[in-house]
């Protein structure tokens, strides 16, 4: 049993592009992306920390590559690992080139630290050579000079305009398979500057409030920036940036994403905030599932409430549902039906198993 959203989002069709194996764009799945923060000299760690990520559902993956040796890393990365990976470009457009050279499957240039219009033209020209696409990140903490002239500081139209800039000079040299971000840690300002860049533009749209912060407060500016892009249709592929462990980007991108009803992976538990009538420790069971649950990556809903107020109905909505109740008679549901009666002291093992069962491939 899925439960439908009672508002459908109208997503806008935008170009597909191709990132590796990945589609982006079009009517493709929203991806979910994340960065890793191993030197990328260090190929092992690199490796093992990509491969933590796609087992967490990553779709893409972006390396930094600051210098020569980093590049020169990722052709022994790239043959050990499934999802495509993305290099990361700043200051130096020969990264680029070599980063191509070995085998990434897109190329993430600053707009406002590559360099003139010729080092771009070379990025272009390597890109078309060995199939890669390209990302065009406008960033606020980094614009070109000439528009924080113009424009005085960041703000959606200086956003807009670079990605603009850099839109006419690929299309000019007949690069298409390109995508475009423009963010900010400002949530208002990505915001504005998304919906702004959305209405004159068709590229697929790579969305992100960037340097959110930590995993709580970092998820939460993130969920309330592209959650709303999300709910206008705005957005192709996410990344949640935060000053955390990698995978808890992807878990965030997925949560926001199965929040909306856009896409589901993994269970999906229905909890309540307990209160005095909670019949077992919802807070602390809730935690211990979470944990012993995180290996599952089909969609499933579990409701876990506390007490009968409110926990028939939510049993009603999901596959698996656990009532409280007096003198530890906790009721079970399968598919909104009373299954059987379990002592709180049973309830984590009984619930896991029946996950893992409803699951199983």
């Amino acid at each position: 049993m899925e439960v439908r959203p009672h508002r459908i989002i109208n997503r806008k069709a935008t170009k597909e592009i191709q990132v590796g194996k990945v589609k982006v764009g079009g009517n493709a799945p929203i991806s979910v992306q994340s960065m890793t923060n191993t030197l990328t000299t260090d190929i092992k760690g690199t490796i093992n920390q990509i491969k933590s990520l796609e087992n967490a559902g990553a779709d893409i993956v972006r390396v930094s590559c600051p210098d020569e040796a980093s590049t020169k890393s990722l052709k022994a990365i790239v043959k050990e690992v499934s999802v495509p990976i993305v290099a990361d470009i700043h200051f130096h457009y020969k990264r680029a080139i070599e980063a191509a050279e070995m085998g990434a499957s897109c190329l993430r240039i600053n707009p406002g630290n590559i360099g003139d219009n010729k080092r771009v033209l070379e990025v272009i020209k390597a890109a078309k050579n060995h199939n890669c696409s390209i990302r065009v990140g406008v960033n606020a903490g980094s614009l070109d000079k000439e528009l924080l002239e113009k424009y005085k500081e960041p703000c959606p139209d200086a956003l807009v305009e670079s990605a603009e800039n850099n839109i006419k000079l690929l299309e000019d040299n007949d690069f298409f398979n390109f995508k475009i971000s423009v963010k900010s840690s400002d949530i208002f300002l990505t915001v504005k500057a998304y919906r702004k860049l959305s209405k004159i533009c068709n590229y697929p749209l790579h969305l992100g409030v960037t340097e959110a912060g930590g995993l709580f407060t970092g998820s939460i500016k993130s969920s309330i920036g592209i959650g709303q892009l999300l709910m206008e249709g705005i957005g192709d592929t996410i990344r949640v940036s935060l000053s955390s462990d990698p995978v808890d980007e992807i878990k965030a991108g997925f949560e926001i994403l199965k929040s909306l009803g856009i896409r589901s992976r993994g269970v999906n538990i229905i909890s309540c905030p307990s209160c005095a009538r909670q019949a077992f420790p919802v807070i602390e069971t809730v935690k211990i599932l979470e944990q012993r649950l995180s290996h599952i990556k089909k969609p499933i809903n579990l409701s876990i409430i506390g007490c009968v107020v409110n926990g028939p109905g939510e049993a009603a909505q999901t596959e698996i549902g656990l009532t409280g109740g007096g003198q530890d008679n906790n009721l079970l549901y399968l598919s909104g039906i009373p299954h059987t009666k379990v002592p709180s002291s049973k309830i984590i093992d009984k619930v896991v198993k029946l996950v893992e069962e409803k699951t199983k491939d």
